[in-house]
């Protein structure tokens, strides 16, 4: 007797990777963060998802990304909020490729020396709503080169941290040295390092120096890691009334940023 043959089966496809979920994708949310994106690199955004209410502002984005053939859609806030990742999207989404902070070399320690530039260095900030928060204060201010360090509790480059800066990361070159006390001694044989400290010296009491500044930042919670803070020579803190111990790092760090400049 001839058995009937057996239906094949279709090959199961993989399940759908939902809109900005992908590996090596990014989301950056709110209009002035796509904005400052678009404006620096239009060919970074691989998708655009955005409401209506956004629509009109967001015309030249999405004539831009018709004329290359590249997605963009109108979505209802529930489903923006899905992609998002978060209820404050601002109306608007952007998919580009995961940003990676580089690696710093000599080249670019001694660049940085002679062109005088200042370098902050946050050494171990875990909270993206800070690092946000001080990179906008950077890219306002001027201060290009930001480096992070290699604590397993520093904030990297995230959704959150680029809705908070507004647009601040199109600005500035971020760098993550394998270890940043190492760094800093390399750094050091031009720039001026400053580590804030609630043990520092006063804003008032500080000497000039010709040398570029090089800020560190410490964590929340712990401050400076014990190779830093050993290595740093001179500490700076900012005096304030008895009432209240400490400020916010991102407030922190923008006092010393515009002080230290301003000098």
């Amino acid at each position: 007797m001839r058995q009937r043959p057996q239906p094949r089966r279709p090959p199961r496809r993989p399940a759908p990777v939902p809109a900005g979920e992908a590996p090596d994708e990014f989301k950056v949310s709110g209009l002035r963060a796509v904005e400052a994106l678009f404006r620096r690199d239009p060919d970074a955004i691989r998708r655009l998802y955005l409401d209506r209410a956004a629509a009109p502002a967001a015309g030249a984005i999405c004539r831009y990304l018709a004329e290359r053939r590249r997605a963009y859609a109108v979505k209802d806030d529930a489903e923006l909020a899905r992609i998002a990742g978060t209820l404050h999207h601002g109306g608007i989404v952007a998919v580009i490729a995961a940003r990676v902070p580089r690696l710093p070399g000599r080249g670019e320690i001694d660049a940085w020396a002679t062109a005088r530039q200042p370098v902050l260095v946050l050494d171990g900030v875990s909270n993206p709503h800070n690092l946000g928060a001080i990179v906008r204060t950077a890219a306002f201010l001027g201060i290009e080169q930001v480096v992070l360090s290699e604590r397993p509790e520093q904030a990297l480059p995230s959704p959150a941290a680029y809705r908070v800066a507004e647009g601040g990361f199109e600005h500035v070159a971020l760098w993550r040295p394998p270890a940043v006390a190492a760094f800093l001694r390399e750094l050091g044989r031009f720039h001026r390092i400053l580590a804030a400290s609630p043990r520092g010296t006063s804003l008032a009491g500080l000497k000039r120096d010709q040398r570029p500044v090089a800020l560190v930042l410490g964590n929340e919670e712990t401050g400076l890691s014990p190779a830093v803070e050993k290595l740093a020579a001179e500490r700076i803190a900012i005096a304030g009334a008895d009432g209240v111990e400490s400020l916010n790092v991102s407030v922190a760090a923008g006092i010393l940023m515009y002080e230290l400049l301003r000098r």
